[in-house]
């Protein structure tokens, strides 16, 4: 029975080394952190740029041939549903003709590196890393299916661009800056209609066209004052909040009848 147990554990052992073998090792990482992990929206919001800053940091197995690299930074705000819609004009106005829902997609997203995306990786790694605004994934209701459908879909690139447009989609491949050949910063514009909630950033490090390693980290966009608190109390005190909202419109009507009273 000894040796039984003891064979195996060998067994157990050799696997182990080898699958460790196996693995590919990792002779960088990445060290990241932002200027602040909290940001306010008040009612004077007007939106504001955050700085994301770090190193590679490299140990003894990083091959000595590897000098350059390559970043790219992608944002991605909370995700939610949402539709695009198609006008046309008939009889003289405008009407929705179509639509096409997008489903879970993120509200706010941005993609940064320190030059184009092609130059970085092959067109098969942009597409499987989803580098730039054409290569991630938009998922999308089409009749009975759920897919991504090609870049240049009228609905996708209405979508992507209507996002652009109000600041909440974009993309800079001139944005990450190497201070040094190992340390970088990019900045992280947020326009004042940014969403509330947690935005997930994703760190990629590139060489030689190879995903070498990644990293992420998160900041959260919380809405403070009253606004906060009336949103805070429909979600939570529905009765509540409609109680607040029935005396307002009450006091709202009272203070008119006041200003607009006749002598």
């Amino acid at each position: 029975m000894i040796e039984r147990r003891a064979l195996a554990a060998a067994g157990l052992l050799l696997v182990s080394s080898m699958a460790f073998a196996l693995s590919p090792a990792r002779a960088e990482r990445l060290i990241v952190s932002v200027s602040n992990h909290r940001v306010t929206v008040t009612p004077n919001y007007s939106g504001e740029e955050l700085v994301l800053f770090g190193s590679v940091e490299k140990d003894p197995t990083t091959p000595a041939s590897r000098t350059g690299y390559d970043l790219v930074v992608t944002v991605m705000g909370p995700r939610a549903d949402m539709v695009t819609r198609r006008k046309e004009r008939k009889f003289g106005i405008w009407i929705n003709t179509d639509y096409r829902e997008f489903l879970q997609v993120p509200t706010y997203l941005a993609l940064f590196s320190n030059r184009p995306f092609d130059a970085i990786a092959s067109p098969e790694v942009e597409r499987r890393q989803q580098l730039g605004l054409n290569n991630v994934l938009l998922t999308q209701r089409v009749g009975p299916d759920y897919a991504d459908v090609v870049p240049n879909d009228a609905f996708r690139s209405a979508f992507v661009r209507l996002r652009s447009e109000h600041g909440l989609y974009r993309e800079e491949t001139s944005a990450v800056t190497f201070l040094t050949p190992t340390l970088f910063r990019t900045g992280i514009p947020l326009p004042a209609a940014v969403p509330i909630g947690t935005y997930q950033v994703e760190i990629k490090l590139f060489s030689d066209g190879a995903l070498i390693t990644r990293t992420e980290t998160a900041f959260d966009i919380v809405k403070v004052g009253f606004e906060q608190f009336v949103a805070t109390t429909a979600r939570q005190d529905g009765l509540f909040y409609g109680m607040v909202t029935a005396f307002m419109a009450l006091m709202t009507g009272w203070m008119a009848s006041i200003v607009f009273r006749k002598d």
